[in-house]
């Protein structure tokens, strides 16, 4: 039985001075006078919270592991507070049947540090052609996603949403038309043009927006935009909330800190969709204040160091996000004052449960799923220090606040890193 004193909890959406105490993997708001506990732990300055959840993970495994495995992918998601992650289907096999999702489930099973939920492929082999076995996977998945390629064909999009409508499941899209394209590889603004790059078009990201839009209003169907990045996407978003469609979109840490202003030609400045202008950026704000922006994910994409030392021009898109996010959300929103700390526990652990159908919160008699972190702590990201296999984000070598201490899962500590805080052994 531990105790944890002088922190702020978070409970129903406020965090609150209390003592709790973990007793068999479950938490308890009942602290009893003369009460023995094996630890006590001295908290001051930190918040206990909900486990954070990513619904946008690439772990990699099977198929890719040597760029990351499930193994490092959780074990890295747990030591910065993560107890959820989605993992995306651009693997090897697809997850586009029974006997192909099986592969990827089996080493979760196995290897997972936290809860891993799958990914069904909207289209066989994420090739657009054809339906994947959705009937097969309906009940095995978190939702449906081609991930990493837009559907190209609206009528096999309405197809899916026809589909996942009747059947209460998310269609979490990867919009982007690839006749827009044009070769481009990174935000087609002024630092393209001025540095002879191809660019991608915002018009490639928000027009696949735009018609999924009219089919998630056609079909009824829960719809889910993964990583905007465009501020045509956010007002597109925006509307169809105000009009009654079943919409929900996520954004992801850089393309809220950066815009292709901070560019540098490096891998780890590389990702699909890609860092876009200052307009995008402020637009991407202002989605994120008033709501039109649900969650904030990473979209974390490891790549082996090869594949992203070739520039802007050669290296695979892709960067890593789960060991940053939180700081540098906390240290650039929160700090500064932009949105609350509570706005940023909702966007990153509450909102993602919610609208996908998991339980969300910390709550007296529980299996606790919680971390623990010290909002004081003060330190340079350094990417070769994180658990992840990848190492490539544009926020290394960043000045940060707050760091996870404590995370635990399904009743079990996952991440630690708390000794010097104990302050007594009672027993």
């Amino acid at each position: 039985m531990r105790i944890f004193k002088n922190a702020e909890v978070y409970i129903d959406g406020r965090l609150i001075k209390k003592d709790i105490v973990l007793e068999g993997g479950r938490v308890s708001f009942s602290v009893c006078e003369n009460q023995a506990f094996a630890d006590v732990f001295d908290f001051s300055g930190c918040i206990i919270i909900p486990g954070l959840t990513d619904v946008h993970v690439h772990l990699r495994e099977p198929g890719f592991s040597y760029k990351e495995t499930i193994k490092t992918g959780t074990a890295a998601a747990a030591s910065a507070g993560y107890t959820k992650v989605f993992s995306m289907p651009n693997l090897n096999p697809v997850p586009d049947n029974e006997e192909h999702l099986a592969v990827q489930t089996d080493i979760i099973k196995r290897d997972a540090e936290i809860n891993v939920f799958p990914y069904g492929a909207i289209t066989v082999d994420e090739k657009g052609e054809k339906l994947a076995d959705l009937a097969g996977l309906c009940d095995k998945v978190i939702a449906f996603s081609d991930d990493g390629k837009g559907v190209q064909r609206g009528e096999l999009m309405e197809e899916a949403m026809r589909f996942s409508a009747n059947k209460g499941k998310i269609i979490a899209a990867h919009c982007e038309d690839n006749s827009l394209l044009f070769g481009g590889y990174i935000h087609d603004g002024e630092y393209a043009k001025k540095n002879n790059h191809k660019g991608i078009c915002s018009k490639s990201e928000y027009k696949q927006v735009e018609r999924d839009i009219k089919i998630a209003g056609k079909t009824g169907c829960a719809y889910h935009v993964c990583h905007i990045s465009a501020a045509e996407s956010v007002e597109l978003i925006r509307k169809a909330k105000k009009s009654g469609i079943n919409i929900s979109c996520e954004t992801a840490p850089h393309y809220l800190i950066l815009s292709d202003n901070d560019l540098k030609n490096e891998g780890r400045f590389k990702m699909n969709p890609p860092i876009r202008s200052e307009r995008d950026r402020l637009a991407l704000i202002e989605g994120l204040k008033d709501g039109t922006i649900d969650m904030i994910a990473t979209d974390h994409a490891p790549h082996s160091a090869e594949e992203k030392s070739k520039g802007l021009r050669g290296s695979l898109m892709g960067v890593v996000g789960l060991e940053t996010a939180f700081p540098v959300m906390y240290t650039n929103f929160v700090k500064t004052g932009i949105i609350t700390i509570e706005k940023l526990i909702e966007l990153m652990s509450i909102n993602p449960c919610r609208r996908f159908g998991l339980e969300a919160g910390i709550k007296n008699g529980m299996q606790a799923d919680l971390c623990v972190i010290d909002l004081k702590k003060r330190y340079t990201l350094s990417s070769e220090e994180f658990l992840s296999m990848g190492r490539s984000t544009p926020f290394d070598k960043t000045e940060v606040f707050s760091k996870n201490i404590l995370t635990v899962c399904c009743g079990k500590t996952v991440y630690s890193n708390i000794e010097e805080r104990k302050i007594a052994n009672a027993l």
